[in-house]
């Protein structure tokens, strides 16, 4: 089977609805006929402020809810960036490779660095993809299921990969992009002409797995709408209704065509309704599952150590040979 590797950020309370949608929803699907890694990549949530309690709470209901999502710990490898140290220690090795200025060439850190000036901007975030192509390299993953703006990052770990086998031998397997095509694009709730963000200004127009019930069904029903009274898809004379319609097909499964059909004649109060039904009856369980696995934090950990344990048998392997490679001299055992 091919490898996969992904990893997702501890740097909210929940994942939103474009997370799942955009990315877990897929990685479900590719744990069934490949070699699946995924991570919750804790040491790349340090290129912002944090406070410890709050990173620790944060790492650990990721973990669960990708659980309570789908991943299976029995069919992927699941584990925490941070218990396998050879992340740290492949990075340094690509940071000796990487050239400065492909680094300050990464669109993601000049837009990041802008926002907030180069006194308040840390080197990790301008080390962050060097970081990032060491998680990939570590398990020589064929493939790397990425949002369309990381397709920079993973050139650059092509590109890295390429340069080292090039000058100390053929040691690291050159990854393909695996560029995840959602059906389903997602946008604000508030702002219906942009992506749902938890960078957004407001919260109100993003859907947390995690809310309750009744604080999703409130933000549904306090969507922008659309001039009219028909529920019809158009993305560019009724983006509120259009992103609603979305929203319901991608988790219901009916396509657009037949919720059209199903709400002719009936206005937006009653569509909305429906959208909220489908969105809180489909991850009602979800948060129940994400409950129960962090009321358990030792059997929560023992499942991650066990991820960890698989993730080291081979980053560690890969570690050496880039060592030997280089003409490290190995320490004596």
């Amino acid at each position: 089977m091919k490898r996969v590797l992904s990893g997702i950020q501890p740097t909210a309370e929940s994942f939103h609805l474009g997370n799942y949608l955009g990315a877990v929803r897929q990685w479900v699907e590719l744990q069934e006929n490949h070699d699946a890694f995924y991570c919750v990549v804790d040491l790349h949530a340090l290129t912002v402020e944090t406070e410890p309690a709050l990173l620790r709470k944060r790492t650990l209901v990721a973990a669960a809810q990708l659980i309570a999502l789908g991943l299976d710990p029995n069919k992927c490898t699941l584990f925490i960036q941070s218990h396998v140290p050879e992340h740290n220690q492949l990075g340094w090795v690509f940071e000796c490779l990487a050239g400065f200025g492909e680094a300050s060439r990464m669109t993601q850190f000049k837009d990041k660095s802008q926002k907030s000036g180069a006194d308040r901007t840390v080197v990790g975030l301008f080390t962050y993809p060097i970081l990032q192509a060491a998680d990939i390299m570590l398990y020589q993953a064929n493939l790397v299921p990425v949002g369309e703006d990381q397709r920079q990052h993973i050139e650059l770990t092509r590109d890295l990969g390429q340069r080292f086998n090039s000058r100390f031998g053929n040691t690291f397997v050159i990854p393909e992009a695996y560029i995840l095509k959602s059906a389903a694009k997602i946008n604000d709730l508030q702002d219906p002409t942009a992506k749902m963000s938890k960078s957004a200004a407001s919260n109100a127009g993003v859907i947390d797995i995690l809310d309750s019930s009744d604080v999703n069904v409130k933000k549904i029903k306090s969507a922008v709408t659309d001039a009219g009274k028909e529920v019809v898809f158009d993305e560019k004379n009724k983006p509120g209704i259009s992103n609603l319609l979305t929203i319901h097909s991608a988790l219901s499964g009916k396509t657009i065509k037949e919720l059209e059909n199903e709400f002719a004649g009936k206005g937006y109060g009653d569509f909305k309704g429906a959208v909220a039904e489908v969105v809180t009856s489909y991850f009602a369980p979800v948060r129940q599952k994400t409950q129960e696995l962090l009321a358990d934090e030792k059997a929560l950990l023992d499942l991650l150590a066990v991820g960890s344990e698989k993730a080291r048998a081979v980053a560690g392997q890969t570690l050496a040979n880039t060592y030997n490679a280089l003409g490290l001299v190995p320490p004596r055992r």
